[in-house]
C-alpha cells in the first residue's frame, strides 16, 4: 500500500502529534512551527495527495474528507501510532474535524486552524475543480499570496508547491471541500479542541471558527491579529504558543509529578530563579523528564528513585544527589534503602564516588531528621 508522504521529527517515544496541510501547500507549511513542537512531541506532518511528495493517485474525482481522513489513519497505523494529537490548517483542519466525529478514539486532542465545518457551500469548489481540470494550476497560483497571506508577506516555497501540485489531485481535494459539512455533528466532538482564526483570513473568516467553538463543548478559540489563511507560516510564534498550551498537557502533568517527587518548596525555588534564558529548558524538563519519563507506569516511583540515585552517583552530580535523596525519602525509601543503593554504587561506580555519595546522603538525612 502507498501511504501519504510525510516527515517525522522529535523523539519516537514522545507523544505523537500529526500536522495536516492546507489545500495547495505541502508539509513545508509547518517548517517554522514543527521543529519547536518536536522538542516535546513526535511530530508527523503529511502531504495531501498530489501535493509535495504524496502520490496523486491516492484519491480521485468525487473524493471526500472522509477519504483523506482514512489516508491519515492508514499513515498513523503504518507508523505504529494508535492515538495522537492532531492539528490541521484549512482542508487539514477539516480532516481533523472528521476524525474527531468519526474516529474519536484515535485522537487525544484537536486543533483546527483557519478552517471550517463547511466551506461556503459546494458551488465555489465545484467551479474551482472544473477550472483546474480544464486549465491547470498556473492561474490559481498567481493569486495565491492574496488568498493566503496578509499584506506583502509571502513564502515562495509554498507558492511553488501550489504551482507544482497535480491538477487532478487538487481538483479531487476541491471535490472533498465541496461535499464537506459537519455543522450538525459538532456537538458530538468530545476531545479537547482548540480553534485558531486569522483575523485577516478571507477564505475561512473568524466567524467560521466561532461557529465551531460555539458548538463544540469546552472548545477554546484564539483569534490572531495580522494573520490570514496560512497562519502557521505568517504568524508562527502565535500559532506555536497556542499549540503548546493546547497539546502540552504533559507540561502541566509533569509539573504536578515534579512537585509530588521534589516537593513544593524546591519547585517554587526553581521557578523563582527562572529567567527568559532558562524558561525553555525548564519547560523541556517539565514536559519530558517529569511529564513523560516519571509518569511512565512501567517503573514505580520507588524504582525510579533508586535508578536516579545510582545515575547521579555515577556521574558525580552530588548537588542533584542531595535533592534526590530528599525526593527518595518523600517517595517512601528508608535510610536503609538509600544506604543499600549507595553500597551497590560502590561496586559498579567506584568506592570514591560512593564515599562522596554517602557523605552527601548522610548530611541530607541528618537534616531531614532535624539532628543537624
Amino acid at each position: 500500500m502507498t501511504f501519504l508522504n510525510h516527515h517525522a521529527e522529535g523523539p519516537a517515544t514522545a507523544p505523537p502529534l500529526l500536522l495536516g496541510p492546507s489545500l495547495g501547500t505541502s508539509y513545508a507549511l509547518w517548517d517554522t512551527v514543527a521543529p519547536e513542537l518536536s522538542i516535546s512531541h513526535h511530530v508527523v506532518r503529511w502531504d495531501l495527495p498530489g501535493h509535495g511528495g504524496s502520490a496523486a493517485g491516492l484519491i480521485g474525482a468525487g473524493a471526500t474528507v472522509g477519504d483523506l481522513a482514512g489516508l491519515v489513519l492508514a499513515l498513523a497505523d503504518s507508523l505504529g501510532i494508535e492515538r495522537f494529537a492532531y492539528a490541521g490548517v484549512s482542508l487539514g483542519g477539516a480532516v481533523g474535524l472528521h476524525l474527531a466525529v468519526h474516529h474519536p478514539q484515535r485522537l487525544s486532542s484537536l486543533a483546527v486552524i483557519c478552517s471550517s465545518a463547511h466551506f461556503n457551500g459546494s458551488r465555489p469548489w465545484e467551479e474551482r475543480a472544473a477550472l483546474v481540470r480544464r486549465e491547470g494550476l498556473a492561474g490559481l497560483a498567481e493569486n495565491a499570496d492574496a488568498r493566503w497571506f496578509a499584506g506583502d508577506f509571502t513564502v515562495p516555497r509554498l507558492v511553488q508547491d501550489h504551482r507544482d501540485a497535480d491538477p487532478e489531485a487538487y481538483a479531487a481535494c476541491c471535490d472533498a471541500l465541496a461535499a464537506f459539512d459537519l455543522r450538525d455533528r459538532l456537538a458530538e466532538i468530545a476531545v479537547p479542541t482548540l480553534l485558531v482564526a486569522g483575523r485577516e483570513d478571507p477564505a475561512t473568516p473568524p466567524a467560521h471558527l466561532r461557529e465551531i467553538a460555539d458548538a463544540v463543548p469546552r472548545a477554546t478559540l484564539v483569534e490572531l491579529p495580522g494573520a490570514s489563511h496560512l497562519a502557521p507560516a505568517q504568524c508562527p510564534e502565535a500559532v506555536l504558543t497556542a499549540l503548546r498550551a493546547h497539546v502540552g498537557q504533559g507540561a502541566s502533568r509533569g509539573m504536578a509529578v515534579r512537585r509530588e517527587v521534589l516537593g513544593d518548596a524546591h519547585v517554587d525555588r526553581a521557578q523563582a530563579r527562572q529567567t527568559p534564558f532558562t524558561a525553555r529548558f525548564q519547560d523541556f524538563i517539565s514536559r519530558y523528564a517529569w511529564g513523560e519519563i516519571w509518569t511512565d507506569p512501567t517503573l514505580s516511583r520507588r524504582e525510579r528513585s533508586m535508578i536516579t540515585l545510582t545515575a547521579l552517583v555515577a556521574h558525580g552530580h552530588y548537588d542533584e544527589l542531595a535533592m534526590h535523596v530528599r525526593a527518595a525519602r518523600r517517595g517512601g525509601l528508608t535510610p536503609e534503602d538509600i544506604g543499600a543503593v549507595l553500597l551497590q554504587t560502590a561496586v559498579y561506580c567506584g568506592v570514591p564516588a560512593a564515599n562522596s555519595a554517602f557523605a552527601t546522603a548522610q548530611r541530607v538525612l541528618a537534616e531531614e531528621d532535624g539532628t543537624s
